[in-house]
């Protein structure tokens, strides 16, 4: 991968110490240090190659191809370093691991993960692998979804990253190598700094031959990674720190990346600025846009980055101003390398890593956010726009599923090249639900405000406590798809209910509503106890009447309420369904209101508090007459026992 966004990704994570085993090393370590990977390479591979082999002299070696996007040769060089069975830093077992996928040794990589775990247990790229061992198989699942083939634009050198404006595609081009436009070699790619140029996308999507674009913002070093306006006459792009004539460097000397901007005047690019909050200290590069272009979003590894290269954003105030970077935040941006952000019309963040799980070197990531403007989620977007190498610089026309990405992949033309893809089938994002309700009285239906609810997991472990608000409405929050959970409501006065929910395997909010019953229920003459304490139907064995076990549990709850008051008398009204004859139904019901009586008798009650009718179907609820379809559940409402006060 030979880009720029490495430029700023080493950063000098590695060791600069010097091995004096001989000047060549020396000379090695010292174009190492200054990002002169290319020489770096031809001096420390000679040096191998007559026997100086050290842990230093390896990872370098490794290392320079691993930042220059040659992981096949990394592999190589790593393997030997793992070889020496020698004490290797953590960060070595991930790149070894990202360089093994890359050639294919995919159990090679995940042991190479297994034990990065183990070695830095805190590193999330450790964390992830050990709770997504399958990762292989839920990127297989994303895959087959695009049609990809090759531009048809590239160059022998590197072509990458893309924009549209208008009816042009922009992309990044080292081709310029001779003539009026060429330019200075740089030794961490050994190729030319790289240039802009635009292609126009016919009707057909078909591209034309490529031509120099803005040459008037061209400067000896590199220009790259542009985005722009919809109205076409604003551009931010990346930059070396030269300006007006002026290089900066930081206090090693290196010239590093910031953003610019340009305006569109008379079809001339003008106005050249920097933005703000570039520094000579750190590198700025490959800015996005929202789709309100109200927000910018960029790479850096300013302040406050969480790994070798973070994507920040930042507010584009009304005036034309911004307001302060902030870190998208450790869902996307990892220890490892995030860069080339593009964000679509749906708001969909995509982006390339190599600290997610993938298919080796940089893969393409896609995140959406959530209500609250956080990001919950990363995907892998699968094969075939992903590989074994670097794929990088996604950019789709969420219309016409048409876009461009970058790839090293195998059977490229040059070192970087820019392909055309179709998205034939949309992406299945993961599951996401809400969990929320309503907690209420369940006589009135009243909302109950200030009640305490609980969400307890499958175990019984706590996992949120909160309060219903003065609508008697909680929500939880996200919760897992396809998990079982436990919810228990309190309220002073209230019994406490505590039921559980399985949510769904699909995207949306599991609405549980929860309505709580009185510790107290008052009751007068004329109510029926079987509503206050829900009892719907006093259950006999088919054509019976003798009480059943479960029958008496209810009627003891009636049996209790009337020992407690005295001087209560109730009339037990029997009632069944419209089927078998009138005849029938009414003996039947009236058999089983007076084997009610006598289990209550039997339990204590005094007979002349007891009073009692089977009323058969005289009284039916519903429609369910003679001769009247209906369901089950229809002819079950029927089928009830009433216990109603008819004094205290």
């Amino acid at each position: 991968m030979k880009k720029i966004v490495l430029q700023f990704g080493l950063m000098m994570l590695v060791s600069t110490g010097v091995y004096s085993q001989s000047g060549k090393i020396k000379t090695a370590n010292k174009e190492y240090d200054n990002y002169a990977y290319i020489d770096a390479i031809k001096t420390y591979e000679k040096i191998a190659d007559k026997g100086y082999k050290s842990v230093e002299v390896l990872e370098k070696l490794g290392d320079s191809y691993y930042f220059n996007g040659k992981l096949d040769q990394a592999a190589k060089w790593y393997g030997e370093l793992f070889a020496l069975s020698q004490d290797v830093e953590a960060e070595y077992y991930y790149r070894y691991a990202q360089s093994l996928k890359s050639v294919g040794d995919y159990e090679k990589a995940n042991q190479m993960l297994a034990k990065f775990h183990e070695k830095n247990a805190s590193d999330v790229r450790g964390k992830m692998y050990r709770n997504q061992t399958d990762y292989l198989e839920v990127i297989k699942r994303n895959s087959g979804r695009f049609t990809i083939e090759n531009a048809g634009i590239n160059s022998q050198y590197s072509d990458y990253g893309s924009a549209f404006t208008g009816d042009k595609m922009v992309f990044v081009s080292a081709r310029d190598t001779s003539g009026v436009f060429s330019k200075r070699v740089h030794t961490w790619t050994g190729e030319s700094f790289t240039n802009m140029y635009a292609v126009t996308i016919n009707q057909d999507g078909s591209l034309s031959q490529p031509e120099r674009f803005a040459k008037e913002i061209n400067t000896r070093f590199h220009e790259a990674t542009p985005v722009f306006t919809k109205d076409g006459n604003t551009m931010y792009f990346t930059r070396n720190n030269f300006n007006n004539g002026k290089k900066g460097k930081d206090s090693a000397k290196t010239t590093l990346l910031k953003v610019y901007r340009a305006t569109l005047k008379d079809g001339k690019w003008t106005n050249v600025t920097e933005l703000p909050f570039n520094s000579d200290s750190y590198s700025v590069a490959h800015p996005a846009l929202s789709p309100d272009e109200k927000t910018l979003y960029f790479v850096s590894n300013m302040p406050g980055t969480l790994g070798l290269s973070d994507i920040f954003k930042v507010d584009i105030k009304a005036d034309g101003s911004f307001g302060t970077p902030q870190n998208v935040g450790p869902t996307i941006n990892t220890p490892g390398r995030e860069t080339f952000p593009f964000v679509t019309e749906n708001n969909e963040l995509y982006f390339a890593s190599d600290g997610h799980l993938g298919l080796g070197g940089l893969d393409i990531f896609v995140s959406k956010p959530a209500n609250d403007g956080t990001y919950k989620k990363v995907m892998n977007i699968g094969a075939p726009a992903n590989s074994p190498k670097d794929d990088f610089a996604f950019l789709i026309n969420t219309t016409t599923k048409k876009g461009f990405l970058t790839s090293n992949r195998e059977g490229g033309q040059g070192a970087d090249d820019i392909y055309t893809f179709i998205e034939n089938i949309p992406l299945q994002y993961a599951c996401e639900q809400l969990l929320a309700g309503v907690v209420t009285d369940s006589e009135t239906g009243a909302p109950l405000a200030n009640a305490t609810v609980t969400l307890f997991d499958e175990n019984f472990k706590v996992l949120k406590t909160i309060t219903t608000d003065a609508n008697g409405n909680y929500n939880f929050g996200e919760v897992d798809c396809k998990r079982k959970y436990f919810v228990k409501a309190e309220l002073p006065a209230y019994n406490t209910r505590e039921i559980s929910v399985i949510i769904p395997e699909t995207s949306g909010t599991t609405n549980l509503p929860l309505a709580l019953d009185k510790t107290v229920k008052p009751v007068q003459t004329g109510d029926d106890l079987a509503k206050t304490f829900g009892i719907k139907i006093i259950y006999f064995d088919l054509d019976k009447w003798n009480i059943r076990p479960d029958a008496a549990v209810d009627l003891a709850k009636i049996v209790e309420v009337m020992k407690d008051y005295p001087k209560m008398k109730i009339d037990v009204r029997s009632h069944t369904d419209s089927r078998q004859t009138h005849q029938y139904n009414e003996r039947l019901s009236d058999r089983r209101a007076k084997s009610t009586i006598a289990w209550m008798i039997k339990q204590g009650i005094d007979p002349s508090r007891l009073t009692g009718k089977g009323y058969g179907e005289t009284q039916l609820l519903n429609k369910c007459a003679d001769g009247v379809p209906c369901s089950e559940a229809e002819h079950q409402l029927n089928r009830r026992s009433e216990f109603i006060i008819i004094s205290m």
